[in-house]
């Protein structure tokens, strides 16, 4: 292990970079409250100010995965689709079944210029969790409360809102709604079996209602689907964790391009339209457990540098006073503002792992009853 592979390991580099995101991203909020007065003067420069605000926040964190960590990515897709990425609106359906695949979206997002502007579907309660949620909510994340009832009106308004949106966008879909794990699989296959529907090895049965709104209230704004299936290399299980301590990973990710107008409009048709699609994505799965790889050409899209220069700039601003400060604390020589700031320190790492955290779509506390009556989208 090389010393710098060690020094990613040490506690006192991770702090730095919670202290960073942290700092950075309440400094980012507030630049966003500022836009406030801009939106009914001119909504579209208050758009275009807030995707490049939270790219500021966002970018951070791909910064972390593939510049600190050095994690790679190979995409497999068409090469008539790679060429039309980030040059189009699109709704990306994602399998949840790593705690860093959110991370991995938004790399993918990174390489094709739109992660700024992109949108998910996420809990009404991650609106106010700081930084992340409330970068969200200037980037008019739609928010849902996960009853469906109360939540369609909302979420339709919010969808319609993204149709004069000034920059191309991806809307990320996490179907399953939940990280796939063995216990929520069972429940999910015991669903499926009660419903009749084909059983799958790989993933969770998706939760239709929210894909199929997103496609009636999107077309004419959004012109793909883009299925994206990701794996790890060697039955890698990466963490936030492994990560954060600057463990490389190898993903690789298959995309498929489907133009949205072969998609059903009717809800019905729309819903076993996306069950197909989950019975092909666990065919991609059992192919790469055969043979290590999925069908399709290789590409590795290349790495831009301003995630990396985003994040220079935020620790060289805000590291260099903050070193200072401790010095002073310290050469004071109490033990009470010691152990204060090395309190502080220590809550700045919880806090961001937390936030990081609340950013996942659903804990599936309830996945089993959920699922069984169909009300979360």
């Amino acid at each position: 292990m090389g010393i710098l592979q060690v020094l990613k390991t040490q506690l006192l580099c991770h702090l730095i970079i919670c202290y960073v995101f942290l700092v950075s991203g309440f400094i980012i909020n507030l630049l966003q409250i500022c836009t406030l007065p801009l939106w009914p003067i001119n909504k579209q420069l208050a758009r275009k100010i807030n995707c490049r605000l939270g790219y500021s926040i966002s970018s951070q964190l791909v910064a972390l995965l593939e510049w600190w960590s050095g994690t790679e990515c190979t995409l497999y897709t068409a090469p008539e689709s790679y060429k039309l990425y980030g040059k189009e609106n699109a709704i990306v359906v994602l399998n949840h079944n790593f705690e860093i695949d959110f991370m991995t979206g938004w790399t993918f997002c990174e390489r094709f210029g739109v992660l700024g502007s992109s949108k998910v579907l996420a809990k009404k309660e991650l609106s106010f969790v700081p930084v992340i949620g409330w970068m969200w909510y200037f980037l008019e994340i739609v928010f849902c409360k996960r009853q469906w009832e109360e939540d369609r009106k909302t979420v339709v308004q919010s969808l319609r809102n993204l149709r004069d949106y000034p920059e191309n966008f991806w809307f990320l879909l996490h179907c399953e709604g939940t990280r796939f794990t063995e216990k929520k699989h069972k429940i999910s296959m015991e669903v499926a079996e009660k419903k009749g529907l084909p059983k799958l090895k790989y993933h969770l049965l998706p939760r239709t209602k929210g894909f199929c709104v997103t496609v009636q209230n999107l077309r004419g704004t959004v012109t793909a689907v883009y299925d994206s299936t990701l794996n790890f290399r060697n039955n890698e299980m990466p963490t936030l964790l492994g990560v954060l301590n600057g463990k490389k990973y190898h993903a690789d990710l298959y995309v498929r391009r489907i133009p949205l107008d072969t998609i059903p409009e009717d809800e019905s048709e729309c819903a076993a339209w996306l069950h197909k699609l989950y019975q092909e994505k666990d065919e991609f799965q059992e192919h790469y457990r055969q043979t290590g790889r999925f069908p399709g050409a290789i590409t590795s899209p290349p790495h831009r540098p301003w995630a990396l220069l985003n994040w220079l700039f935020w620790v060289c601003l805000l590291v260099y006073p903050l070193c200072m400060l401790l010095l002073q604390l310290l050469l004071s020589g109490s033990t009470f503002t010691v152990v204060c700031t090395s309190v502080f320190c220590l809550a700045v790492s919880v806090g961001m792992r937390w936030m990081i955290g609340q950013t996942e779509i659903d804990k599936g506390s309830n996945y089993g009853r959920d699922q069984d009556k169909n009300t979360v989208i």
